[in-house]
């Protein structure tokens, strides 16, 4: 399946926030308390998605006919959870893939398209993080690849940062 990555606009920020709260009920069902916050998001989060919006960093991903998959922010930094950074990198936040199509192996080929935008962009890092209270996600990312090299603790929760290294 080939996909793609369509620039979200900001009169499309209600669809975001509602595959957020979509995916944080999908959550609470597999008993991980991860996201939550996201049924009901408080400002700030809010205002995080906007400006990612506003900065071109947020992707609807879709399949070839246009059949929307789930949403991807892509940054070129990400001074919140990682701070300054000396090597260029790519950074990703919010992979999600709408529930119909889990299972199916498109976390793992999105995030190879992303790998690969990455090395044509010279980039020697992808960089991401992961809710340290969902241990199945963070150990799917650790079987991808990526290194656990440290932990950010922000008011919402406290979060595993991964790198993989690009050769």
């Amino acid at each position: 399946m080939n996909i793609t990555f369509n620039q979200i606009e900001i009169n499309e920020k209600e669809k975001v926030l509602q595959l957020f709260k979509e995916t944080a009920e999908k959550i609470n069902k597999m008993n991980i308390d991860h996201w939550q916050y996201w049924k009901n998001p408080p400002i700030e989060k809010i205002k995080w998605v906007e400006k990612g919006i506003e900065d071109k960093e947020f992707f609807f991903i879709k399949t070839s006919n246009n059949e929307d998959l789930g949403i991807v922010r892509i940054l070129n930094e990400d001074i919140l959870y990682w701070g300054k950074q000396e090597h260029k990198a790519k950074y990703i936040h919010s992979l999600i893939v709408k529930e119909k199509y889990n299972g199916k192996g498109l976390g793992s080929k999105i995030i190879q398209e992303i790998e690969n935008n990455a090395k044509k962009n010279n980039c020697e890092y992808l960089r991401l993080d992961a809710d340290s209270k969902n241990p199945k996600l963070c150990n799917y990312y650790e079987k991808l690849g990526f290194n656990k090299v440290g932990t950010k603790k922000l008011p919402l929760s406290v979060y595993n940062l991964y790198q993989k290294q690009l050769k």
